[in-house]
């Protein structure tokens, strides 16, 4: 099968940093499901894979961890699909990604793909629907209300580094199925405009100060924070905007951090790692294929959109390369989809 993978971690600028190569099709057992790919998504944990985990030796490490893609074969132990079966779904960091033409993934987290997206809208969104549905509702503990209800909360969520791909369905998530204030940052205007358009009440400059940003909005204080990027540098800020028992969710890697600063008003801090329940094969692992399936609803019944950002056409290695080289330049908006080999 064809496949896209490297042998050396290399800066992406190297043409060797992602190559295509001719691998064996896998066989699916157990609770695996073999899909035949159609669509991916790049994320930044493509590239921080590549760029700090080395191949076995000999072997090529295949990246990739947003997929849409046909059944064609199931193991033994699968209970939830069959062949023919049209699925999207983020997969497992420890195991070959989905930059191939054939995949084995557990069915556990796995959805149905959306009926309403095409194949490339719908790879947009797994890794992050996980991602942003784990820290409203699981971390953060928001309130969820039905969707489309008018009820507004005095819940008030500040989404860092809201134009991204995180952020981009993070913010359609809290508008639909919560009643908070959503404030989002942004610098730029076409990542202003985006994140409004998504369903941010307020669009505050992740540039200037953001508390006297906020304090001007006059809508009383922040109660979650969703940290999407530059944790560190925003941390003081957070402790200060915070209501009393506020709530922090972080997926980046800070450096530095002062974590007593928190205690005062009894703050709470939460880390996300969606690969968490399939890394360690928790006994929950099935909730990420309930959550995929219930957003798959909320799309199809218009309350949530597809996140694509840019289509960068077929899933080859040069085209990678480019999806590399504009995630680590930090300047993307929404997500960078491929499709077809």
């Amino acid at each position: 099968m064809k496949a896209i993978g490297y042998l050396t971690s290399l800066p992406i600028t190297e043409t060797d940093s992602l190559v295509d190569v001719e691998l064996p099709q896998p066989s699916a057992k157990g609770r695996d499901l073999l899909v035949k790919v159609n669509a991916i998504a790049v994320n930044p944990v493509d590239y921080k894979v590549r760029q700090n985990t080395a191949p076995a030796e000999g072997e090529y490490k295949v990246l990739g961890w947003d997929a849409v893609g046909e059944v064609v074969a199931i193991g033994e132990g699968v209970t939830q699909f069959k062949p023919g079966d049209q699925v999207f779904y983020a997969g497992d960091v420890t195991r070959q990604g989905s930059n191939a033409e054939y995949q084995l993934v557990d069915e556990r987290i796995v959805g149905f793909k959306p009926t309403s997206l095409s194949n490339a809208q719908a790879a947009a969104l797994p890794l992050t629907t996980i991602t942003a549905w784990e820290i409203l509702f699981e971390h953060l503990a928001l309130k969820q209300t039905a969707p489309g209800s008018t009820d507004r909360s005095k819940e008030v969520v500040l989404v860092v580094g809201a134009a991204g791909g995180v952020g981009s369905i993070l913010i359609q998530l809290a508008k639909a199925l919560t009643g908070a204030t959503i404030i989002a940052t942004a610098s730029r205007e076409s990542s202003q405009a985006w994140v409004t358009q998504l369903g941010a009440d307020y669009v505050v400059d992740h540039t200037q100060a953001l508390a006297t940003q906020i304090d001007a909005l006059g809508i009383g204080p922040v109660t979650h924070v969703a940290s999407l990027n530059s944790t560190d540098s925003y941390f003081d800020t957070y402790t200060q905007l915070l209501a009393p028992f506020g709530r922090i969710a972080m997926i980046d890697d800070p450096k530095n951090m002062d974590v007593t600063a928190l205690k005062r008003k009894s703050l709470s801090l939460h880390w996300e790692f969606m690969f968490a329940r399939s890394m360690f094969q928790a006994e929950d692992m099935q909730e990420q294929g309930y959550l995929l399936n219930r957003v798959a609803e909320l799309i199809d019944q218009g309350h949530v959109k597809t996140t694509v950002g840019q289509h960068l056409g077929l899933i080859n290695a040069a085209n990678l390369r480019t999806a590399h080289e504009a995630l680590e330049s930090g300047r993307s908006i929404g997500k960078i989809v491929l499709e077809g080999f």
